[in-house]
């Protein structure tokens, strides 16, 4: 079908008939993903310190989203503790999750026959205690040099480089650079705290060689057939990978930030990590896929109690923030703002919702306080003439999730979904049109406590073919925003990119709470209704972490891929990525 005649948003139908077939598609998907769902390390009981359940005024940094605590405490959770914890909304502040293990320590110190939760508390609260113990003042402030690091990545073969529409070898990496060959990534993060005030910085210099990208053939129908944007006016566009790609020796600001902490919330400005869902492969909305976004954020960083509410409800989080988004062409420099609320009505359950809009751009309308409160509380579906002149409201996403600790097992088994879709409130309205990501995680196995399971779906290919969902134009595209939640090019969604089902599974030995040995599978295959002759990605990789003298760690990383994309390559070809990243964390702290 010419491109002319391809089915925009607005003109799209769902007979009774498509709907039945969709959701029994959808529900057997979401099940089959939740059906894939040793020598044991002695250790004596340890002594857990007695719990002092505490508040703070004190500003405090956020947690980096690649730090070896997040899966720590996603295990903790999972064994049946930290019954406080939102993990729709992340990162965590360092002070937030000293107040969440806080509230489980008379649970794990008198359960004892739970070694393993008791290792993980024990670990995590040496991580977390001194922020406690050394409190700040205005006057007494405190600054610590928080790591050091460098990643030496080798890549043989012919990677992929574009999640806007091929797909990419490396994946949730903050964006970073890399081609085949010889990619390193060296940098340090430091944070300083004093009274409400607190201030987090992370950067590193980036090295990556050059690569040959698409031909011109290719890039004309990505940007004109798929994406509908004119190579004329637009004969350089990040999304698209083209021509001879120059080497990288740049620096970057992986994270800065500066917060202000009030009434629990902390109010920043600056560049920061989110991820918004519960899975571990990606999150449907934002990630950290790409590189972070420079941004104005309020963020309820302790739950909230509603008085009336909350007897229904459980507590609430909720997290906003604004920022503009870099690399697109068509239109130029929009900004995004993000709104999330979760909820958690038991111990066991959280439920979240969460709304992104992509506004405003050079040359079709200016970002201001009025065209941001426009697209803001636009809920409905605006006509293509609308959207063509400055009053669009912009591009809308909505994303729900949830995650449950399932009743009899809460300390073996959670079951767990993120979702997302296109100009709509909310994804429960239409559930046969969103893209999902299922997941069900096992913390141990009868017998093997250091081993879990974890394994997660993935689709955002919700119609059928020819009839929606045609060259990749239902989720993460737009008729105005064209480029979609990309940022400098890389989607800051789910990885498994438009139009594509997959998966990932991964094995996990837990060597202590801070080493481990992993194997991993990711799978990912795009439809032929968005791509002529789809594309294939099979990825098995392996990876060890362990750490030396407390404050030195070792991360190695193999990984196999062979992809095909006949649109692109034929035959199928395959890469080797080899990568080892050498961290310290100084224990000395300066006054």
């Amino acid at each position: 079908m010419p491109v002319g005649q391809q089915p925009r948003f607005d003109d799209r139908v769902c007979p009774e008939w498509d709907i039945f077939n969709e959701v029994r598609l959808r529900s057997s998907y979401f099940f089959a993903a939740a059906l894939l769902s040793g020598v044991i390390l002695s250790q004596a009981p340890a002594q857990v310190p007695p719990a002092v359940i505490t508040t703070s005024a004190e500003g405090s940094t956020y947690v980096p989203m690649d730090s070896w605590v997040y899966p720590a405490l996603d295990r903790l959770h999972s064994l049946g503790y930290l019954d406080g914890a939102f993990f729709g909304i992340r990162p965590w502040t360092r002070l937030s999750i000293l107040h969440m293990l806080e509230e489980s320590a008379d649970r794990i110190d008198s359960d004892t026959n739970n070694d393993e939760a008791r290792a993980i508390y024990l670990a995590l609260r040496a991580e977390f205690q001194p922020d406690l113990d050394n409190a700040t003042e205005l006057n007494h402030p405190q600054a610590e040099l928080e790591s050091v690091y460098s990643n030496f990545r080798g890549i043989s073969g012919l990677p992929l480089r574009d999640s806007y529409h091929l797909g990419e070898s490396i994946i949730d990496d903050y964006g970073r650079p890399y081609q085949a060959g010889f990619n390193n990534y060296s940098g340090f993060s430091a944070r300083a705290q004093a009274g409400r005030f607190s201030l987090y910085y992370r950067g590193e210099y980036q090295n990556a060689p050059s690569g040959t990208g698409y031909a011109p053939a290719l890039f004309t129908y990505l940007s004109e057939s798929v994406d509908e944007i004119p190579t004329i006016t637009n004969p350089v566009q990040d999304t698209i990978p083209a021509n001879q790609i120059a080497s990288t020796s740049q620096a970057s600001v992986m994270e800065a930030a500066v917060s202000f902490h009030v009434l629990n919330n902390e109010i920043s400005l600056g560049k920061e990590d989110h991820w918004l869902g519960p899975a571990r492969g990606a999150s449907m909305l934002w990630s950290t896929n790409a590189e972070n976004v420079y941004q104005f954020q309020i963020d309820r960083v302790e739950p909230l109690w509603i008085p009336g509410l909350s007897r229904l409800a459980g507590k609430f989080r909720y997290d906003f923030y604004v920022g503009s988004l870099k690399g697109h062409s068509d239109p130029n420099q929009p900004w995004v703002h993000v709104e999330k609320i979760s909820f958690k009505p038991s111990v066991n359950m959280e439920i979240g919702f969460s709304r992104m809009v992509i506004w405003g751009g050079l040359g079709h309308e200016p970002v201001n306080l009025h065209t941001f409160f426009r697209s803001f509380f636009s809920l409905a579906a605006p006509a293509t003439k609308l959207k063509e002149t400055a009053r669009d409201p912009g591009a809308r996403f909505t994303s729900a999730d949830f995650e449950y600790r399932l009743p009899g097992l809460r300390n073996w088994l959670t079951l767990y979904t993120d979702s997302v879709i296109h100009d709509n409130v909310s994804t429960v309205v239409a559930p046969w049109s969103d893209g999902l990501r299922p997941g069900i995680y096992l913390s141990h196995f009868p017998g093997a406590q250091h081993l879990d399971l974890r394994v997660e779906a993935a689709t955002t290919d919700p119609g059928q073919a020819g009839r929606r969902d045609t060259l990749g134009r239902w989720l993460y595209w737009e008729i105005i925003q064209k480029q979609g939640p990309t940022n400098h090019g890389v989607l800051l969604g789910d990885n498994i990119g438009r139009q594509d089902k997959g998966g990932q599974a991964w094995l996990t030995y837990h060597l202590s709470p801070q080493e481990e040995i992993q194997f991993a599978y990711r799978n990912v295959k795009a439809s032929n209704a968005f791509l002529a002759g789809g594309t294939t990605q099979n990825e098995f990789s392996g990876e060890v972490r362990k750490r030396f003298f407390k404050d030195f760690e070792v991360l190695g990383t193999v990984q196999y891929e062979g992809w095909k994309a006949p649109i692109y390559q034929f035959p199928g070809k395959s890469d080797t990525t080899v990568a080892a990243q050498f961290t310290w964390f100084p224990r000395e702290k300066s006054q």
